[in-house]
């Protein structure tokens, strides 16, 4: 018999597996509180190594404004926005089923975005963890209209203190 009713135990193991399983996600642990408070983990998440390592079989989707995806991007990402995301702006081409990861500086305007599409039947869509920060924070390369840059569009000041590396830019 244990000490404990079951519910609570099997919740507490639960709860283990879950911070256990996204553990390894980001590198800064304040950074890793931050967003396990910010976020509602509505929808199934992307580490960012993950993402890099299958960036050619998936389709990148920036839910930023226009000025920060302009500062720069994930290679080969479609600009689809936060306040004025419309599913009709989608390439009309998307498969359902294809592998989309949303993103956006640290996750919370992507996750937004991820659960509008899951609704309209995208089935294999999901939201880069710690978004375009923790991208940058690993060191994996971000591009603007000229190349490859190290700027990074930090959203604001006291936002842009997640980001580690690139250049901040608050333009």
């Amino acid at each position: 018999m244990l000490p404990f009713p079951k519910k609570i135990f099997l919740l507490a193991v639960a709860l283990l597996l879950l911070a256990i399983a996204s553990f390894g996600q980001v590198k800064s642990g304040a950074y890793r509180v931050m967003l396990n408070g910010l976020l509602s983990h509505s929808v199934p998440e992307t580490g960012v190594l993950d993402a890099a390592r299958d960036s050619t079989s998936c389709i990148f989707l920036d839910a930023r404004e226009p000025r920060e995806y302009a500062v720069s991007h994930i290679s080969g990402a479609i600009y689809v926005g936060y306040d004025h995301f419309d599913l009709v702006n989608l390439p009309t081409n998307l498969p359902k089923d294809q592998r989309i990861v949303v993103y956006c500086s640290v996750g919370y305007r992507s996750e937004k975005v991820t659960e509008k599409l899951q609704k309209a039947g995208f089935s294999n869509v999901s939201n880069l963890y710690g978004g375009i920060f923790e991208w940058a924070n690993h060191g994996l390369p971000v591009v603007n209209q000229k190349g490859v840059t190290n700027e990074v569009h930090a959203y604001s000041r006291s936002w842009g203190v997640w980001l580690k590396k690139g250049k901040k830019i608050y333009k």
